[in-house]
């Protein structure tokens, strides 16, 4: 452990591997490009629902669309931890496929909350469907979705989770263990404590869709900047108020849920 300690202090000098910033700006070429040609809306989970694809292979197609979003929108969150995480492992036996147990893993419960999330979606359009007083009032969905990150905010388990997300150091020095398996594992306990703190507002980027990039660009930045900015604790409250604030103008003047949207 003290060996883990000394590495985790020279960590602060060292780089982050190069496939993953490679990936993160792959990842945002491919939404640039799909917004600019009008292909992210094939992509988005409304066009997909009513594709009249079997709902496995619209799931398959949500899911190989949303890596793309998890590697734009979240690595950029856990490059610290990454950093941090390459270099205590780097003496390890094959380096580079712990590395890639331990993004994988994270990835893969990041994946999980995409499937779920599209899985809710096309049950909630069935529900919309068969309600027609739902369907002429779709904006109650987008203003609840906004008001439940909004509240999610002000949590404790958003709080919770957070703090083991800013101190990714500590996190290491109790969890780390060497070996490929122990490298699975971290990324999947890593995974859910970004996953506590992230999913309401990654359900906003969810219901705005894969290649809407202000959203994707502000949901980002609020997201990274919770965890690694001197003054994230301070965000956390104005993002909540701010999407209260937006919620509210969704539900009170739904002419404007085009517009936030995309749509």
């Amino acid at each position: 452990m003290q060996a883990t300690g000394t590495t985790l202090a020279r960590a602060r000098t060292s780089r982050v591997p190069w496939p993953i910033p490679v990936a993160i700006a792959v990842a945002w070429l491919l939404a640039v490009v799909a917004e600019a040609t009008g292909k992210g809306r094939l992509l988005s989970h409304d066009a997909l629902v009513h594709s009249g694809l079997p709902i496995g292979l619209a799931l398959v197609i949500h899911l190989i669309a949303w890596q793309a979003m998890v590697a734009a929108m979240m690595l950029p969150t856990a490059l610290p931890m990454i950093k941090l995480f390459a270099n205590v492992s780097r003496r390890q036996d094959r380096p580079g496929v712990a590395m890639a147990a331990f993004v994988g893993s994270y990835a893969l419960v990041w994946t999980g909350f995409g499937a779920v999330a599209f899985l809710g979606d096309v049950r909630l359009h069935r529900f919309v469907d068969a309600t027609p007083w739902m369907g002429s009032h779709p904006w109650l969905i987008a203003g609840g979705t906004l008001a439940l990150a909004g509240l999610f905010q002000f949590s404790k388990l958003k709080d919770r989770c957070l703090q083991q997300c800013r101190h990714p150091a500590a996190f290491l020095l109790q969890h780390y263990r060497r070996g490929v398996g122990a490298a699975f594992t971290l990324g999947r306990k890593h995974g859910l404590f970004c996953l506590g703190c992230c999913w309401a507002l990654m359900l906003v980027g969810f219901a705005a869709g894969v290649a809407n990039l202000w959203w994707m660009a502000a949901l980002t930045a609020i997201m990274a900047y919770e965890k690694v900015g001197r003054y994230g604790d301070l965000l956390v409250p104005m993002a909540g108020s701010a999407l209260l604030a937006l919620a509210a103008l969704v539900l009170i003047h739904p002419v404007w849920l085009p517009q936030m949207f995309g749509a």
